[in-house]
């Protein structure tokens, strides 16, 4: 059974920082794309960053040069490093394997102000 289960969320000051973590089990992270995502409320979930099987990264234009993504093979494990954080970055974070299209239950970012 296929499972992404995210950790990591929590409520930050804006300018700080904060991991999230996206664990697989069932199936093998690199065999494809990686993404994260996230929702605000009352808003679409949008795509945050990206990384391929190939280690090619894509990042949303806001958090460019903030937000890292990367995978740790060993721990099957994908990672959002977030830095320079902001109000607007607040919301539900998602991660997501595009090749068995599969969701996690998100974990909550809030940033205040």
């Amino acid at each position: 059974q296929v499972q992404l289960v995210e950790s990591g969320g929590g409520l930050v000051q804006a300018g700080g920082s904060l991991r999230l973590s996206c664990a697989a089990s069932g199936m093998i992270i690199r065999r494809g794309a990686m993404a994260w995502y996230r929702q605000a409320p009352g808003k679409q979930r949008e795509l945050v960053a990206r990384i391929t099987s190939t280690s090619i990264t894509d990042y949303k234009n806001s958090v460019n040069g903030r937000f890292t993504i990367s995978v740790d093979n060993a721990k099957n494990t994908v990672y959002l490093q977030m830095t320079s954080l902001k109000p607007e970055d607040t919301g539900v974070y998602y991660c997501n394997s595009e090749s068995y299209g599969k969701w996690g239950q998100g974990t909550q970012v809030t940033v205040a102000s």
